[in-house]
């Protein structure tokens, strides 16, 4: 007898989902390992294990697949963006900050990140709208939350800010500069540990308070 109440999806659709997971796998390895142009949808199949008919059924060519692993990339920004806009209550901003700046750096600055960041990149001339929609859901939200949260510092007089966009980016390129423009050109050297960055992110908070922390914030 069938059971109405399962809430579970269907088998075929669970194998569906399954599919379709492990195509965007196969394909993001691919990509990252022979480039764009250097990957067929032929190759992709074999590597998923499953039909060329599967991948085409899932992804009408090549450009749409890509354009998914790109996005599916930014899935998790908002669980961080809410992380920041809950530090605009801090009632210890350098230790808060600090925390803040290590959660983003331990975020950001990961190998396959910064390889697919590396892809899209030497892609942009040919995917226009998938750049920029990357770029309006990672960097630039994540922009957009720190410039509210000091909005909000500054107005609580925690910070003294003028142009609190101008200070979002400043704190954002503090902590990432180094590592992310070396991760740019040297992939081999993608790995850091956690050490490296907990002294990029301590360091970058440093900076930004000398030249934003106001005198009532110390007390």
């Amino acid at each position: 007898m069938t059971d109405l109440t399962r809430t579970s999806p269907p088998p075929e659709e669970g194998r569906s989902a399954r599919k379709r997971r492990a195509i965007m796998e196969a394909a993001t390895e691919l990509f990252l390992r022979n480039g764009y142009q250097g990957t067929s949808m032929d190759e992709v199949a074999t590597l998923a294990a499953v039909s060329k008919q599967t991948v085409y059924k899932q992804f009408t060519d090549k450009e749409q697949l890509f354009s998914a692993i790109i996005i599916g990339a930014t899935e998790r920004v908002g669980d961080f963006t809410d992380v920041v806009t809950e530090f605009a209550g801090t009632e210890d901003l350098e230790k808060d900050l600090g925390e803040l700046a290590r959660r983003y750096i331990t975020a950001v600055i990961q190998p396959r990140t910064l390889q697919l960041r590396r892809l899209l990149i030497a892609e942009a001339g040919r995917f226009p709208a998938v750049a920029r929609d990357y770029y309006q859901r990672a960097p630039g939200r994540t922009i957009d939350a720190f410039t509210e949260t000091f909005r909000k510092l500054a107005g609580r007089g925690l910070l003294r800010i003028d142009d609190p966009s101008m200070a979002a980016g400043h704190f954002a390129w503090l902590i990432l500069a180094q590592p992310m423009d070396k991760a740019m050109f040297f992939d081999e050297e993608l790995q850091h540990t956690p050490t490296d960055l907990q002294r990029f992110a301590d360091e970058g908070v440093r900076v930004f308070l000398a030249a934003y922390r106001t005198s009532a914030s110390r007390s």
